[in-house]
């Protein structure tokens, strides 16, 4: 877990695109806010993993998203539930469940609809929130943080400088 923190660091500070750092994050939320017990999950998941996006955003949003994600479980249900029961689309559904292989998305359960729905709905905001978060960092943050005693008390402490060592010698192997 250490290694991903890392690499976000270094991605938010390097000259990474923000705009593959906006698609990681928005990606690992989508990931985090479905639930787990899914074939979806999965096919999704490997389908991200080919994708050009930093990897330690990618992960690190999965984790922050599956945090939140009880909280969200109640108004995915709701918002899984509403579309599910809509007249338009019973046929659809329907014929998907009898397609083999496709239940196993349980994309009939109200909660993996709802979390779908909304994380692909919420995937544009969530980009230009991280794209926003990347330029505050970069312009604003950063250089703050560099300057900051506190962080250069921090930074001197043995805990510290071993962890830089550990993960400056993992990158060059």
């Amino acid at each position: 877990m250490l290694k991903y923190f890392v690499r976000m660091l270094k991605a938010l500070n390097a000259n990474s695109h923000p705009g593959e750092l906006a698609h990681a994050f928005s990606f690992g939320m989508l990931l985090g806010f479905l639930p787990k017990t899914s074939v979806l999950w999965y096919f999704l998941f490997v389908l991200f993993l080919f994708l050009r996006i930093n990897k330690g955003f990618f992960f690190l949003s999965i984790v922050l998203a599956s945090i939140l994600a009880p909280i969200f479980d109640p108004f995915f249900d709701n918002i899984g539930y509403f579309v599910l029961t809509m007249k338009p689309f019973e046929n659809i559904f329907r014929t998907w469940l009898e397609i083999p292989f496709v239940a196993f998305t349980r994309f009939n359960n109200s909660i993996v609809a709802g979390s779908l729905l909304f994380s692909i709905v919420a995937y544009i905001p969530f980009y230009i929130l991280a794209r926003f978060f990347v330029l505050f960092w970069r312009k604003t943050l950063q250089p703050l943080l560099v300057k900051n005693p506190l962080v250069k008390a921090f930074m001197k402490t043995p805990l510290v400088k071993k962890l830089v060592e550990i993960t400056q010698q993992a990158n060059l192997s």
